[in-house]
């Protein structure tokens, strides 16, 4: 195996995702030093799909409007469905560690209903795992509860339902749409969905500055299309259950980034957290003896 095919390989993709997903957290920081949130995640998402379009819009062209509904459904749930209400619950209260712990319920949920839409079997050692990576994101974020309304713990539940949603999509339905030409779909509808709330919350056009410029650099790159870029490679490579469990390490990883970029303290229950939910997440990786994993219909995605 060349080195080329090494970097393909799926253990390296997952230690990719989990980098890359995690950097979403870190782009948060950054665009709070900027106007408005909405309007960082407004342009993050036209200068992906305006950088992506030259090199698929030939592909694009040929395209069924199944296929253009599908990929837009798809970022509808996982980006703009998926980050608008995060942001919405961190907003109205909810601390970042317990939002992060609510979006950690979403391999314990993928992998409760995977069987029923996916015929996807997961077996008690993968459970187990599940269980145990939940308790290390719980370990590490311990503390964050406050008394938040009601509404915004929902909106925190409805960002994990969003993308939860999108991975039985992007999963279950059969689409002959690549990668890259997906992800232009994806973001470019985001981009119009989130036109409206940039415009009544600091305005479309922003303040150039370098915290701006470095803010959606990072988000582009990073947690676009590197996060759900590798995130939809992993998805069309191996199980829904299998690609979810790998959020389970982005609390603890993004702990590590933040001491890394803003020199912040790595706490005992930081470190604690993250070997928690490593021996969960090493658990429901572990391949089922003599029995494939199946889907009732394969994700194209990277076809």
């Amino acid at each position: 195996m060349n080195v080329f095919n090494k970097l393909k390989s799926i253990p390296v993709l997952e230690i990719g995702l989990v980098a890359a997903w995690s950097s979403g957290f870190i782009g948060g920081t950054l665009a709070s030093n900027t106007g408005s949130i909405f309007t960082v995640l407004f342009w993050r998402f036209l200068i992906t799909s305006v950088i992506l379009l030259p090199f698929t819009l030939k592909v694009l062209a040929k395209l069924t409007t199944r296929d253009l509904i599908q990929q837009c459904v798809i970022g509808g749930f996982a980006m703009f469905g998926y980050l608008a209400t995060i942001i919405a619950a961190i907003d109205m209260g909810v601390s970042p560690g317990t939002a992060a712990l609510i979006a950690s319920l979403q391999p314990i949920v993928t992998a409760a209903l995977a069987g029923i839409v996916l015929s996807e079997k997961v077996v008690f050692k993968q459970w187990v795992g599940l269980c145990l990576g939940f308790i290390g994101v719980a370990v590490t974020v311990v503390g964050g509860l406050n008394d938040s309304p009601l509404l915004a713990y929902a909106l925190a539940l409805l960002s994990m339902v969003c993308i939860v949603v999108a991975t039985f999509v992007a999963k279950a339905r059969p689409s002959k749409v690549t990668l890259l030409p997906s992800l232009t779909i994806q973001c470019l509808i985001t981009s119009v969905l989130f036109m409206p709330l940039a415009y009544f919350n600091g305005g479309i056009v922003p303040e150039i500055s370098l915290n701006f410029a470095y803010a959606v650099a990072w988000f582009v790159l990073f947690s676009t299309l590197g996060a759900y870029g590798l995130y939809w490679q992993i998805l069309s490579k191996s199980s829904a259950t299998r690609v979810s469990s790998l959020i389970y390490l982005t609390p603890p990883v993004t702990t590590l980034w933040a001491w890394i970029m803003f020199g912040e303290a790595i706490t005992v229950p930081a470190i604690l957290g993250l070997g928690i939910s490593a021996v969960g997440v090493y658990l429901t990786l572990v391949k089922i003896k003599d029995k494939k994993v199946t889907t009732t219909h394969p994700c194209s995605l990277t076809k």
